[in-house]
């Protein structure tokens, strides 16, 4: 496990273990982890979105600090952050981790992700990706209901 998927995991068990709601500073926890601040930053950015859920707040500053707050989504709550992060294309190696993303917050299952990977990869282009993605989303939301 790298660097980066201890610190995600670690935050992760905080969050549960404070209810959804945690304050924390980068350099006690880059400290903590035994890694630079910034390396907290890359992850909190990359794996604490919207999309997946979070509202992230950040002071920076010698008092600085980062508030992650969990946010239990509806399945549309969900698709609808999900459809505008998508735009208008996207390539194939996002599309994959959109869908890892669906089946991590438990909206498909693995079997589906792996059945979407493939269909994504027929695509021609990331426009016609885009719409593809789109489209097994809703399929398979649909049908799990």
């Amino acid at each position: 496990m790298g660097v980066s998927d201890k610190v995600a995991e670690m935050i992760e068990d905080m969050l549960e273990q404070s209810g959804g709601m945690l304050i924390i500073r980068r350099n006690d926890l880059a400290g903590k982890m035994g890694c630079v601040p910034s390396q907290i930053n890359y992850v909190i950015s990359s794996r604490f979105t919207p999309q997946r859920g979070y509202i992230v707040e950040s002071k920076r500053g010698g008092g600085g600090y980062v508030r992650i707050i969990r946010r239990d989504m509806s399945a549309s709550e969900y698709l609808m952050h999900f459809f505008a992060a998508i735009g208008d294309s996207i390539d194939q190696r996002s599309a994959e981790a959109y869908i890892a993303n669906l089946t991590g917050a438990g909206f498909v299952s693995e079997r589906e992700r792996d059945l979407c990977v493939i269909a994504l990869s027929a695509a021609p282009d990331d426009e016609k990706r885009a719409g593809v993605l789109r489209q097994l989303t809703l399929a398979v939301m649909k049908q799990n209901k």
